[in-house]
């Protein structure tokens, strides 16, 4: 997080559990919706993991975040927030 964090910026992180990711398309799909829907810092996803990781200065509106991926066919399962 260190490379890309400004001194005293302040980021929200979310931790996405998500289900339906099985390769690095998918990863980028995702990526791509989070970046289509939400003003983020950064966001990478691991389908290995299962997990997309947002970083975002402004807080997020997570019922949002659910929204927006049900056309996709992805399962948000949990979100975690720390910030």
């Amino acid at each position: 997080m260190g490379l890309f964090k400004k001194k005293n910026e302040h980021l929200y992180i979310y931790r996405l559990s998500i289900d339906g990711m099985k390769c690095g398309m998918c990863e980028s799909h995702v990526n791509n919706v989070i970046r289509q829907n939400f003003k983020v810092k950064r966001v990478t996803s691991s389908h290995h993991k299962n997990e997309t990781v947002i970083y975002s200065k402004e807080e997020l509106d997570v019922n949002k975040i659910r929204e927006v991926f049900i056309p996709t066919g992805y399962i948000v399962k949990d979100i975690q927030i720390n910030g």
